[in-house]
């Protein structure tokens, strides 16, 4: 017996990896007959390179950087094994993550850390750039990406504007002549399962502002810069960006991305999931069993489980679903190729609790899957 542990992380408490041990552990200790197998998954946010460096090989590079408020951090990112390709996910220098709650201001938050892991993997001779950009806690439109590849953005009186997203209101004009020449020659693969345009009533600021610590106010506001800046980028590129799908990804990161560095957009499960050769797993594999932090409606628009289940409902194989909550709507999800679904917590435990415990609990509710599934083991 086959079984595929295929799982993205449970944001707060465990990494995609230290998910797939704990389900293999719960596993083994009722069935040490079972053969577990375990790619940790992700599909651009926090993840990203240790999903995809634990399937290829590898090593990580660490690399000093500014965190969303500039302030120095020590972050990392992946080098492939031809030393020639680089993994990056923006999280790890300008993610949501970095910030405590009452940090969250995406006025102020700089992707300024983004543009120096790029500058970090240019430098160790990779031209080839795979970058997620999840888990943003900018709403810069990549100026300070930008910024940090020798960019440089004006006001009126030709002086370099500030970070964040309420400074670039005061961009006049780009002086792109310090810009590191590298970029020209490199090739960068955006990894991202967004599609919003970079402002508008779907864009960047109106629909993601909230949840990195924007009012409805300062929302408006930064829709109306991201707005200014797009205008800009465009006349000075001569290209399409501001309606592109995908342009708001990450605060207008994937607009910024797409202007300085040419970048084009791919999609985050499916190109993570051709990268680590999931189908190949699945197709050996009996059962999978796949899951990430929630479990709801939201699911079925791109996140890494319902991938899985998709795919392996290709191949008749069935799947497990496991999680630390169930939201609203997750039933939905046995139409798409799930068998069954858990959830860690017996319903009486707090969010807190879980978190707090959720290695524990996740070995527990793997135990009684395997005790208690339906499916012929």
């Amino acid at each position: 017996m086959n079984i595929l542990i295929a799982p993205d992380s449970f944001k707060e408490s465990l990494s995609a990896s230290e998910v797939a041990d704990c389900i293999e552990r719960g596993i083994l200790n009722i069935r040490p007959d079972i053969s577990c197998s375990k790619i940790p998954l992700a599909d651009g946010g926090e993840g990203t390179v240790e999903a995809i460096l634990n399937a290829t090989g590898g090593r990580k590079i660490t690399a000093s950087v500014k965190d969303p408020l500039m302030r120095n951090i020590e972050s990392f990112w992946g080098l492939l094994p031809d030393s020639q390709t680089a993994v990056i996910e923006m999280a790890a220098a300008s993610g949501l993550e970095l910030l405590s709650n009452d940090e969250r201001n995406p006025m102020l938050t700089s992707s300024f850390g983004t543009g120096q892991l790029i500058k970090s993997a240019l430098d160790h001779g990779c031209r080839k750039i795979y970058i997620g950009i999840g888990g943003s806690a900018t709403n810069d439109g990549g100026a300070g990406m930008a910024m940090a590849l020798g960019v440089r953005l004006l006001d009126v009186n030709g002086l370099d504007i500030g970070n964040g997203g309420v400074n670039l209101s005061d961009l006049r004009s780009l002086d792109l002549s310090g810009i590191d020449d590298r970029i020209i020659e490199s090739e960068l693969m955006v990894i991202s399962d967004v599609q919003n345009p970079l402002c508008g009533v779907h864009g960047a600021s109106l629909i993601y502002g909230p949840q990195k610590g924007a009012d409805h106010e300062m929302a408006l506001r930064l829709d109306k810069n991201l707005s200014h800046f797009g205008k800009i980028l465009e006349s000075s590129f001569g290209k399409s960006i501001i309606n592109e799908p995908g342009a708001g990804a990450a605060g207008g990161l994937g607009a910024g991305l797409m202007a300085f560095c040419n970048a084009k957009l791919f999609p985050g499960f499916e190109t993570i999931s051709e990268i680590v050769q999931l189908k190949k797993f699945i197709q050996k594999s009996d059962l999978i069993i796949t899951g990430e932090g929630k479990l709801d409606y939201q699911t079925k628009y791109g996140k890494v489980p319902y991938g899985v289940a998709l795919m392996a409902k290709k191949f008749n194989k069935p799947v497990i679903g496991v999680a630390g909550t169930l939201g609203n709507g997750y039933e939905e999800l046995y139409k798409y190729g799930f068998k069954e679904i858990f959830s860690i917590s017996e319903g009486i435990e707090s969010l807190e609790y879980s978190i707090l415990n959720a290695k524990n609990l996740l070995i527990k509710a793997s135990e009684k899957i395997i005790q208690n599934i339906s499916i012929d083991l």
